[in-house]
């Protein structure tokens, strides 16, 4: 059960005064919560504060620098309402100090407040921004006015938050300012050599540094408090991941002991030498599928590093030692190109693969269901669907997933709550930087393979601005001429009236009425099937030219395309950009992508642009991505298995989650139940930061 002293920080957000039923819908929006229901108070104290306004600048109204908040203390001399029927003229109030007058402005005032407000003769305190014009001073709408007795209200040093549409910025510093007045005195789950190195105050005095800043470097990720929760953030990521790791592997796995009878005869028929690290990942899965230990390992490999041909090998151990195996993929299509590609090579083995996705019906679906149930199906590649109930295995041993950052942690937990029990490898075309596979991926053992097949020649990489895409069309009119096949991508499905960009339905006319029927389109607004045989014209050469948003960006191997135009290129992410580069290149033929972008470029736009130009190797584009971005969008905003940190950012506080990694491992090693005096700390911890998982683990014993 949850300690009773975080019930306060788990009351409902509208236990807090000011947030009604309206107001919490935007709270929800605010905080990245479902529903206003599922928000709690503790939410509040996650949301940190991105810069502060410092009101302790008093200079006297004729030195106050144009456009800068100062605060004034004046005298009230006159008011200058707006005159009768012209509300668009404003009403002025003037004040004056010992150097100089203000005029406060203000439009569209209704009644009489600012008389109560600013009564004339009286002594106020005003904040805001001040502005000259023809030598004259003035503050539109002052943020404050407060009497001269009234003083101590005027805050003189203001945390700024992150807003939503229809939130303002006092309610909901005030908001958080009650949320910070519940934060009880919390049991300590650090230990007194880290607190005394680091120089950590307690969690509950950084709570209140946190939103109580001094000054500018109060809020900086540096600052101590700072780091201290989000080294508790880290921590509790890390505890969860290693609760969920030790959960997984008690479950007994079924030792797999290859024999090479089934492998032998793949690897001496495929066209191609294993590269050093495919060998050495193949090892390493080997060595942990023959263990008692379930196997959960990640594979990263970029794209055309040759996963397949790992994910097979691990595959065909699996049924030389007399089990099934199943490999998952995200989206109908690529679980058919797995089965197509998978077939092939392992056609010199002679055992049956079946495919089975949710569009498998009728007799199909119950002959491969009684394939798989008996044994005779020794291989079966599909989606989600391969895991729905009416799915039973005969002996199940391996499970391999495609594309880990779409299935995480919670539907890799699923497979474990059904009883099924494989060991598991998951893969990524999406080159993870180290410390955010330690952060979301902390679980698994990590395998990289760094080459890439023989034979694939680098892809060349050209920038061109958009006022030369006339000219793009001729060359690849010359290319299609040649037999030539062509993405050409664009950033949107239809044209906006908020951007000028090109939409790919615009794209489509345009190149159709050049080209004709060698154009297709594809986007993710279409049906699936009509989808799928677009992508199929395209990859048996029925259309030369395939116009489509990012769809494309996981999907149909087309080897014989080597023509890559992405459209406001600026416009895509850097990983993203080198996903949609991936898809050509894949064949013997020498490679062109090209980023058509829209000046000027942003200085981030340029960065991207010059690093994708410069460099092919996924790894590094992903760490320059994490620099350039930050983790909140390196795999898709909120993808299930991503970390979405609060407080803590990778790139400011990747020192902290090394030893958060460590110290994690070391808790639970002394503490597997977190039982002792500090794991009951630690599980305070857990709450705090609603780990649910690995609190139900904690509960399952």
């Amino acid at each position: 059960m949850r300690p009773a002293l975080l019930d306060p920080l788990f009351s409902p957000l509208d236990s807090l005064p000011g947030i009604g039923p309206r107001t919490g819908e935007l709270y929800a929006r605010l905080l990245g919560r479902e529903s206003t229901e599922d928000c709690r108070v503790i939410d509040l104290l996650f949301h940190a504060p991105h810069s502060l306004i410092d009101r302790r600048r008093q200079p006297g109204i004729a030195y106050a620098p144009q456009g800068s908040i100062v605060t004034i203390t004046g005298r009230v001399d006159r008011h200058q309402p707006s005159p009768r029927g012209r509300p668009n003229v404003p009403y002025r109030v003037f004040l004056h100090d010992d150097t100089g007058e203000l005029a406060l402005t203000f439009f569209r005032v209704r009644g009489n407040w600012l008389e109560k407000a600013l009564p004339i003769d009286e002594t106020v305190i005003v904040s805001g921004k001040v502005d000259w014009f023809n030598g004259r001073a003035s503050m539109v709408h002052p943020d404050y006015m407060v009497r001269s007795a009234e003083a101590e209200s005027l805050p003189l040093v203001e945390p700024v938050y992150g807003l939503t549409a229809g939130l303002t910025p006092r309610p909901l510093r005030k908001s958080i300012e009650a949320a910070v007045a519940r934060v009880p005195d919390l049991p300590e789950w650090l230990d007194e050599t880290l607190l005394r190195q680091q120089g950590f105050a307690s969690a509950r005095d950084c709570f209140h540094h946190l939103h109580e800043p001094r000054d500018e470097t109060d809020i900086a990720p540096q600052a101590s408090a700072r780091r201290r929760l989000a080294y508790d953030e880290f921590l509790a990521g890390q505890l969860s991941l290693s609760l969920v790791r030790q959960r997984l592997r008690k479950v007994v796995g079924t030792p797999v002991h290859a024999t090479g009878k089934l492998s032998g005869p793949v690897i001496a028929a495929l066209p191609f030498s294993l590269t050093a690290s495919q060998s050495a990942a193949v090892a390493d899965i080997l060595a942990d599928m023959s263990g008692a230990e379930r196997m959960l390992r990640l594979l990263q490999g970029d794209v055309g590093s040759g996963k397949t041909a790992v994910a097979l090998m691990a595959m065909l151990a699996a049924v030389e030692s007399g089990g099934q195996a199943v490999l998952m993929a995200p989206t109908e299509i690529l679980a058919r190109q797995h089965h197509a590609t998978l077939q092939k090579m392992a056609e010199p083995a002679g055992i049956t693969i079946d495919v089975l996705t949710g569009r498998t019906k009728g007799k199909e679906r119950d002959a491969i269901l009684e394939r798989i149930a008996s044994g005779e199906t020794q291989m079966v590649i599909g989606t989600h669907a391969l895991f729905q109930d009416a799915v039973n295995y005969r002996q199940l041993v391996l499970a391999v997933v495609d594309e880990q950052h779409r299935f995480g942690v919670h539907q890799r937990l699923r497979l474990t709550a059904k009883g099924i029990s494989p060991h598991m490898l998951v893969m990524t075309a999406t080159p993870i930087p180290r410390t955010l596979v330690l952060a979301a991926f902390g679980d698994m053992d990590v395998s990289k393979l760094t080459e890439k097949p023989a034979g694939r020649k680098p892809i060349q990489t050209v920038t061109i601005p958009t006022e030369r895409t006339d000219e793009i069309v001729e060359r690849l009119d010359s290319a299609l001429r040649q037999g030539k096949k062509a993405y050409w991508i664009c950033p949107l499905v239809e044209e906006s009236e908020e951007t000028d960009t090109m939409s790919a339905d615009e794209r489509y006319q345009s190149l159709a009425q050049r080209f004709g029927k060698d154009v297709g389109l594809v986007h993710g607004r279409m049906a699936g099937p009509d989808k799928d045989a677009v992508m199929l014209a395209f990859k048996n050469g029925e259309i030369r030219v395939l116009v489509a948003t990012t769809v494309v960006e996981v999907g149909v191997d087309v080897p014989d395309a080597t023509i890559m135009v992405i459209e406001h290129a600026e416009r895509f992410g850097l990983a993203q950009l080198h996903q949609l580069r991936g898809r050509v290149g894949r064949g013997d033929e020498a490679s062109t992508c090209i980023l058509l972008y829209k000046g000027p470029l942003s200085e981030a736009g340029h960065a991207r642009l010059s690093i994708l130009r410069d460099t092919e190797d996924g790894f590094v584009i992903a760490e320059e991505d994490l620099k350039l971005r930050g983790e909140g969008e390196l795999l898709g905003t909120r993808q299930s298995g991503t970390p979405g940190f609060r407080i803590a950012s990778l790139e400011a506080h990747a020192d902290l989650l090394e030893i958060a990694r460590k110290d994690a491992a070391y808790l639970i090693e002394r503490d597997p139940e977190l039982t002792t005096e500090r794991g009951q700390a630690l599980r305070t911890l857990l709450y705090l930061h609603r780990r649910d998982e690995a609190i139900r683990f904690l509960r399952a014993g």
